[in-house]
């Protein structure tokens, strides 16, 4: 099916090239032309813009650019990659390029290329009056260039001299901000109605814009459909990873006005015609509102079908062919084990860097080359309390360079140092002879090194960065040339060591749960988490549920499949489980709780309690979490007709360390704010902190940080240290109180010793 796609793109090709061309006023080149490197002076002032509405808008930045790119040296370059879902061609594109250079650079020497999939199609010019300016210029780029799968590159040629040069020399740069826009207009090509193709159209990995995907629910108050919309937002939540991943829900018949989206039908296919339903179905149809979408019906006619269908597609989603399938048979799933999501490093042992990223992403190449990055997603609650550091047992090899150079390998944590190691040269190396008989022509020279992380470091920034900085040898006036023939490598066989650390956290705490959905992750397939919403729920707090399942798939890489959903007060009566209780206007079904709840929405009556936490602008991230808590000082009541979204955590009045998490709005509008914090969207990006928080306006105030109960456990002697530390400020460390333990136990077992020889000597 995937080589009936191609073809499909390659029949297409000729006559959307045409049409996309015609539409966006681009004259295509004939076999024999190319594209012209220089624009006349009259276009450089005011650059011909392709008329198209763009389907792609994405910055530098969205496509992987951390940080602006800063070209240097007489041949500077740096790249983006970016690419086509399957099913599209391009037709027409633009690259809004913002950029400076140096006053220094030679105008009739240097330039700066725009390369497309290594082709150069545009040279930009460097006069000297307009050096040191912050410069904008939009580029065309051919759409005959573009393909399924594209590297944009920017190259720096600068010179500053006739003479003899450094090609290093400092004044040699130019800058490409990373808030450049990527645009592309592009036509859609015809897929079949086949189940083969999954997880597509729906997601495509191949486009890294967030994933937005309507579902389709009959009935707002079924539980068994929204468990299995559930199963399925958090499936393609776990696919979509860091892009994010929104569903908006809509009431049944309403079918996406464009698009792609998932119907869900309880029942007979009598009203709906999308697909005949004999038992759990799965099937793709076309989109009665928009003939290049497609919609995928997960169907039963019954509670058991459909979660039946719900939980086929999300395990075996990609075994399936045929425009429907009906499954007949699905095995009991076996029950997952807490802390064991796929997307968490494990903590029962060591873990090699290969089991978390692909070997060849480990691997970097030139002087200037960007570090090797190891992401981490670490369970949230492994507690670095005066506990040790984490082990890393590091394997690397290197180009061991002539002569004498000073080059190292900077290890560091999102830009935050930590640890050097020497990358010694040939004349460094202690032992010629064992390199001379052992390490094979231009080769690698391996290395094995140990080091400790504070564990700390790695839960506020969970990333291992591995940068090799090569010293540029310099031979000599006239005869400087830049080689990069330098080498960097991380060994897949590297380990990091994570065993041995209690899983234990204060609660509530609502940053675990915006980073990583916990205490409900802690079950990978949600086993033991209910959502409970009021008895007649609204589209909007759906909408939130969707987004919440699909942040909670992100973050363990699995789908929830067995998550339970629970209306009005009894659903809040679960002695077994975590809840999320999401709640839209009337808040009188939650009223039992109001002692529980710092906060409460209900209409235009509002009611928080607040703390010295609202005037901190920075959090304090310390491995004691007592440190951090910032309890209610007063408490606030008013009266507004505003729209605003809180989000509460709270021990559960039902079971002693069970979890509730309340998100709370006075009305259906706030819950679009509690999804925006939910995505981090633009002014939510500092995310939720605390045990209270409100969002509002394009922004996230914490209120308090109070912990009232804990999950997880500690051993019998740190939690004796736990409990001791929180009257003994200045507790000695582990080592030293251990010491003094020691002599105080072995001082009363000589006292008792004496006691007993006295009283044997007295009879």
């Amino acid at each position: 099916m995937k080589t009936g796609v191609s073809s499909l793109r390659v029949l297409f090709m000729a006559l959307a090239l045409g049409l996309g061309a015609a539409s966006a006023g681009v004259e295509l080149p004939g076999a024999g032309d190319r594209p012209a490197l220089l624009l006349p002076e009259e276009t450089r002032k005011a650059p011909v813009v392709p008329s198209f509405t763009p389907d792609y808008d994405l910055t530098l930045e969205t496509l992987g650019a951390r940080y602006p790119f800063y070209l240097r040296g007489v041949d500077g370059s740096d790249s983006v990659n970016f690419n086509l879902r399957s099913n599209e061609i391009a037709v027409a594109g633009m690259l809004d390029l913002y950029y400076s250079y140096s006053p220094s650079l030679l105008t009739d020497l240097s330039h700066i290329n725009v390369l497309l999939n290594d082709e150069v199609v545009a040279t930009l010019p460097v006069p000297r009056e307009d050096a040191g300016k912050s410069l904008r210029r939009k580029i065309e780029l051919p759409a005959h260039i573009l393909t399924e799968f594209n590297r944009l590159r920017l190259q720096l040629i600068g010179h500053y001299t006739l003479e003899c040069e450094d090609p290093l020399h400092s004044s040699l740069w130019a800058s490409i901000s990373n808030q450049s826009r990527l645009l592309l207009d592009v036509r859609k090509l015809p897929l079949p109605n086949d189940l083969a193709i999954l997880p597509e159209p729906f997601f495509d990995f191949r486009d890294a814009r967030r994933v937005v995907l309507p579902f389709v629910l009959e009935n707002a108050r079924d539980a068994a459909v929204l468990e299995s919309a559930g199963v399925v937002a958090s499936w393609f939540g776990a696919l979509a990873a860091w892009r994010g991943a929104e569903f908006p829900a809509t009431p049944g018949g309403q079918y996406p006005g464009e698009g792609n989206g998932v119907v869900f039908i309880k029942g007979t296919s009598g009203s709906h015609g999308l697909t005949q339903i004999s038992g759990p179905t799965l099937a793709i149809v076309e989109n009665p509102n928009d003939p290049s979408g497609k919609l995928l019906v997960v169907a039963g006619r019954n509670d058991e079908e459909l979660k039946r269908a719900a939980v086929a597609l999300t395990t075996g989603g990609t075994s399936f062919s045929g425009a429907s399938a009906i499954v007949t048979q699905i095995d009991t799933l076996e029950p997952r084990k807490p802390y064991d999501a796929p997307n968490w490093v494990r903590t029962d042992r060591p873990v090699k860097f290969g089991e978390l990223i692909p070997e060849d992403a480990l691997d970097v190449v030139g002087h200037n080359s960007a570090p090797a990055r190891l992401p981490l997603r670490l369970p949230p609650d492994l507690f670095g309390w005066r506990a040790k550091p984490v082990s890393i047992d590091l394997h690397y090899r290197y180009t061991p360079q002539a002569g004498q150079a000073n080059s190292s390998l900077l290890v560091g944590t999102r830009d935050q140092f930590l640890k050097s190691f020497t990358l010694h040269s040939l004349d460094q190396l202690p032992d010629k002879t064992w390199l001379q008989k052992n390490l094979p022509e231009r080769d690698l020279l391996p290395v094995r090194a140990h080091m400790e992380v504070p564990l700390s470091r790695l839960m506020t920034a969970p990333e291992l960065e591995f940068k090799f900085m090569y010293e540029y040898i310099k031979e000599g006036e006239c005869r400087d040339a830049i080689l990069n023939n330098v080498r960097g490598r991380i060994d897949p066989d590297s380990t990091i060591d994570l065993s041995g650390f209690p899983q234990f956290m204060p609660m509530p705490n609502l940053s675990a749960f915006g980073e990583h959905g916990f205490p409900f992750t802690r079950m990978a397939d949600l086993s033991e988490t209910a959502v409970v919403f009021s008895n007649k729920p609204s589209y909007a707090e759906l909408t939130t549920y969707l987004t919440l399942m699909g942040r909670f798939g992100e973050s363990t890489g699995y789908p929830g499949v067995n998550v339970s959903v629970g209306f009005g007060e009894t659903g809040l009566q679960r002695a077994d489980k975590d809840l999320v209780v999401i709640s839209a206007g009337d808040q009188s079904w939650i009223s039992s709780w109001t002692e529980k709840v710092p906060a409460l929405l209900s209409g235009q009556q509002k009611r928080f309690a607040v703390s010295d936490l609202l005037y901190e602008n920075q959090p304090w991230v310390t491995p004691d979490p007592r440190q951090s808590q910032r309890p209610a000082r007063n408490a606030l009541s008013y009266t507004s007709a505003g729209d605003n979204v809180l989000f509460a955590g709270f021990e559960s009045p039902i079971t002693p360390e069970r979890s509730v998490v309340l998100i709370s709005s006075n009305s259906e509008a706030g819950q679009a704010q509690a999804v925006k914090a939910l995505l981090r969207d633009e002014g939510y990006e500092a995310g939720l902190r605390g045990s209270l928080a409100v969002a509002i306006d394009r922004q996230i105030t914490p209120l308090l940080a109070e912990y009232s109960y804990s999950v997880g456990r500690l051993g019998p002697w740190r939690w004796l240290e736990w409990q001791v530390a929180q009257y003994w400020p200045g507790l000695p460390a582990p080592g030293r109180l251990i010491k003094w333990a020691a002599v105080l136990l072995a001082l009363l077992l000589a006292y008792g010793i004496l006691r007993v020889v006295r009283a044997r000597r007295r009879r």
